[in-house]
């Protein structure tokens, strides 16, 4: 085939419906604050992942009443489609709704589990960022932080779901972020896990330092899923934090690895680990320890990182806010808010 030819025909298949989206990076809209939380709040409680029993929704309502907001149920909140709650069209549908429900303030999720991730070429994004609210949750809900942030340009908050143990620890780290506005929050370590007999909750810096970034990142298995995708975690310049829960070593090893080669883990500013609680080898097993295992693929980068901050699958939960500006202090043992994350 003549070059000229050649070149005419790749000119033309870029131009081509499903080559463009795929091949062609989005830039980020600016970034929007949602409006603060206050008491009486309309707080809409929904289920995008898995699917959450009435028990688990009914702690969640009387978690977000006892601290003196209003609740709303997802229409389809109760919907089962085997592993995930309810089809996609229903789970959307809720997700839609509260955004565009002009009495609901706030959105949190009940649950996290599994089922994010396929909603997320669906997701009317301009919807979002024309209506921009406080959305919570973790785990699962990483897929939807991640992708709410780069297609929306919206805030969001990696932090407990509804239905979990809301702690004086959890409390403490929430209502300055997220009802205060608080414009410099320091966010210390629980001081249960400084001295919990299981190593896995015990704060170990890797490479000390302090470094400041945006906050970006969340569930480790969900950031590795969506590696290669357009909604994947791009680090460059980014304080990453991450935490999961119940994979071994060699597991964290690879999916810290299919991050070091496919979202720049060498151009971050630094990394915060929370608690990888049940991630430890068996007594007998063959295997790195879990922080020997991210220490070689995150300590080697020689970046400001550690491990054992207060958030992950774990009773004690800060909040962290994706997209604002963030200090890690590995001497301190600190992740500092350098400003408000709502208006």
């Amino acid at each position: 085939m003549k070059r000229r030819d050649f070149a005419q025909k790749i000119a033309l298949a870029t131009m081509l419906p499903g080559i463009t989206a795929a091949s062609r990076p989005k830039s980020r809209p600016s970034l929007i604050k949602p409006r603060r939380l206050k008491q009486g709040d309309l707080v809409a409680l929904i289920t995008p992942g898995s699917y959450a029993p009435d028990a688990q929704i009914e702690k969640a309502v009387k978690n977000l009443e006892e601290m003196g907001f209003r609740v709303a149920l997802g229409q389809n909140i109760r919907a089962k489609y085997g592993y995930v709650a309810g089809q996609d069209e229903q789970r959307l549908k809720d997700l839609h709704w509260a955004f565009s429900n002009p009495e609901v303030n706030a959105i949190w999720c009940a649950r996290g589990g599994y089922g994010c991730t396929r909603l997320l070429p669906a997701i009317n994004y301009d919807l979002i960022r024309q209506n921009p609210k406080v959305f919570i949750g973790y785990s699962d809900i990483t897929a939807l932080h991640l992708a709410f942030l780069q297609r929306s340009g919206l805030i969001t908050f990696h932090g407990q779901v509804a239905q979990s143990k809301l702690t004086p620890y959890t409390l403490e780290h929430f209502l300055p972020v997220l009802m205060e506005g608080k414009a410099r929050h320091v966010i210390a370590l629980h001081t249960e896990y400084q001295e919990h007999e299981d190593q896995l909750y015990r704060f170990a810096p890797m490479r000390n330092g302090v470094v400041r970034g945006e906050l970006a990142g969340g569930n480790l298995t969900l950031l590795a899923a969506m590696a290669g995708t357009e909604f994947g975690l791009n680090a460059k310049g980014k304080l990453v934090f991450m935490e999961d829960i119940e994979e071994k070593p060699y597991r964290v090893d690879r999916m810290l690895t299919q991050l070091r080669q496919a979202s720049q883990l060498d151009q971050a500013a630094g990394f915060a680990l929370g608690i990888f609680a049940g991630c430890g080898p068996e007594a007998d097993e063959d295997s790195l320890s879990l922080y020997d295992a991210v220490n070689d693929r995150l300590g080697s980068l020689n970046l400001p990182s550690a491990y054992g901050f207060s958030f992950g699958h774990v009773s004690h939960q800060c909040t962290l806010p994706q997209g604002i500006r963030a200090e890690l202090d590995t001497v301190a043992k600190t992740i500092t808010l350098l400003e408000a994350a709502v208006m």
